[in-house]
């Protein structure tokens, strides 16, 4: 069980891959996708992922947040994380809520009842990223990229992805099924915390790649 109190980001990240248990298939799929991610970054300046789930509001906005904050971790220069949908809602406030549990910072640069776009940023960080739900071809993602899909509704919707260079399907349970019940915050715990682990061997495989 994890507790629901506040965490430091970098302690909550490095307990998620200490506690990551994953099977043997699952980690070669993490490490062909840093092995794409290092093999871009020889070709080109830089290198974007673009994590696409239907509605933009959890899985993918987690994924792209801890991706954010694993560059910075592994001081990798020139990997850029965004994330869409195959429609546009909300950056869901339970996703908002849970990433602030470990001390990430939500700062709102334009306010929306709909969907609201936030800075977001951590202890320590030099810069900040946009948080607000979005298609995954939104202007505000840039391209090409290495399509990442959290979710098998977009996998299987998304049969063309026109400026993905790479396509992985990494999938997650999501937490909405928790959602108004005593579990909700457990569970969206959960689902970060099992997203931060396999960004962080993804990313801690890129580091050793490059060097």
């Amino acid at each position: 069980m994890i507790k629901t109190t506040n965490f430091e980001t970098k302690v909550f990240f490095e307990d998620a891959r200490k506690d990551l248990i994953v099977s043997e298939e699952r980690k070669d799929l993490l490490y062909s996708i840093a092995d794409k991610i290092v093999e871009e970054l020889e070709d080109r300046d830089k290198i974007n992922l673009n994590f696409i789930c239907t509605h933009n509001s959890r899985r993918s906005q987690m994924a792209q947040v801890w991706s954010f904050f694993a560059t910075e971790y592994f001081k990798l220069e020139n990997i850029f994380a965004y994330s869409g949908g195959t429609e546009t809602t909300a950056f869901h406030r339970n996703t908002v809520k849970c990433l602030q549990k470990t001390s990430f910072d939500f700062s709102v640069e334009d306010f929306s009842h709909q969907n609201p776009l936030y800075l977001i940023s951590f202890k320590g960080a030099k810069k900040t990223i946009k948080g607000f739900s979005k298609t995954y071809d939104n202007e505000d993602n840039d391209y090409p990229y290495i399509a990442i899909t959290t979710c098998d509704h977009a996998d299987e919707n998304c049969p063309f992805i026109p400026d993905a260079i790479h396509r992985f399907h990494l999938p997650y349970t999501d937490p909405k099924v928790a959602d108004n019940t005593d579990s909700q915050n457990e569970k969206y715990l959960e689902t970060s915390k099992r997203i931060a682990g396999e960004l962080f061997l993804i990313f801690e495989e890129t580091k050793r790649l490059l060097s």
